[in-house]
């Protein structure tokens, strides 16, 4: 059984999410998508090129919506990250949207059925407009949320304790942005809960919270855009929804209580959101996710 994926968007992210699947021999046949023909056919080539050298084999194809019909996962990665003068990524939102009608009514038109994972940002507010343009099952549209930044709060976390970021766990929530929060209830290290364990340290861990939340800016100040991080944080998805992982994930899906798409942690699987998980928060956390949605959804409305 050969599995294919497709990328929509060939920039800095979307080349990333394509080397990473290349390498890692998780697709067999690529569909690589994007406006700028002279740069998309020339990664092709690149990938072509490295073959020869390369432990696994992938099929490329280029700008062909129709090969999306039979396709496992398709992931958008469109965008635009230079409106993202002041790390808002809000202001990506009016560029995006003008995208999407033609992509959309292209993906409908393939006949594509299966998982559709998004990157691009505003990724809450474009998630669920690719849910409402495509017509797919809210259960098969996500995006990768706050599974990136809940990932710069394990590194953070981890360092205070010098151990591996995977050994730490938790989540933030909300959205992928301004109002995005760490439940620091959740947080555990030693399996013990965070907030018991600072209890013996200098510091809080609410004075953690500028690090993680603008850990983004500062690779963006440095390069002027992002690419690894968010790139394994949707290769993550990927292979949770290839392996029929059922892998517990923060990433941002319809959320009937709040009525918006946003970061909320869910099991994944081969048919993208296979369950929904209720988390025990304290009030003040319960208050800012419902600050986090009322911003997405007011913020989408502009």
């Amino acid at each position: 059984m050969t599995t294919k994926i497709g990328i929509i968007g060939d920039g800095h992210v979307g080349c990333t999410v394509a080397h990473e699947l290349i390498i890692s021999g998780l697709v067999d046949d690529l569909v690589m998508i994007d406006v700028n023909e002279g740069k998309v056919n020339a990664d092709a080539i690149d990938f072509e090129d490295a073959m020869a050298n390369l432990p696994y084999h992938t099929n490329i194809i280029v700008n062909d919506y129709d090969a999306l019909k039979d396709a496992d996962i398709v992931i958008s990665t469109l965008g635009k990250i230079s409106l993202e003068t002041k790390g808002d990524r809000f202001q990506e939102l009016e560029y995006n949207k003008k995208q999407l009608s033609p992509i959309t009514e292209s993906i409908k038109n393939s006949g594509f059925n299966g998982i559709l994972i998004v990157i691009s940002n505003p990724v809450d507010a474009i998630t669920s407009l690719y849910q409402q343009l495509t017509g797919l099952p809210k259960e098969h549209v996500l995006g990768t949320g706050t599974l990136l930044d809940t990932a710069r709060m394990k590194k953070v976390v981890a360092k205070k304790f010098n151990v591996d970021p995977r050994s730490v766990s938790g989540f933030a929530l909300g959205e992928h942005g301004d109002t995005q929060f760490t439940a620091w209830s959740t947080v555990k290290v030693f399996e013990q809960p965070l907030t018991e364990l600072a209890k013996n340290e200098s510091w809080q861990p609410s004075d953690l919270e500028d690090e993680i939340k603008f850990g983004g800016q500062n690779v963006f100040m440095g390069k002027h855009y992002t690419n690894y991080g968010v790139s394994a944080a949707a290769v993550r998805i990927v292979r949770a929804v290839l392996t029929d992982s059922r892998t517990e994930l923060p990433v941002s899906s319809y959320q009937e209580k709040y009525g918006t798409y946003m970061s909320y942690p869910a099991i994944v699987g081969r048919k993208g959101i296979v369950h929904k998980i209720n988390l025990q928060l304290t009030p003040a956390e319960e208050k800012l996710l419902e600050k986090s949605a009322a911003a997405i959804k007011e913020k989408s409305q502009a």
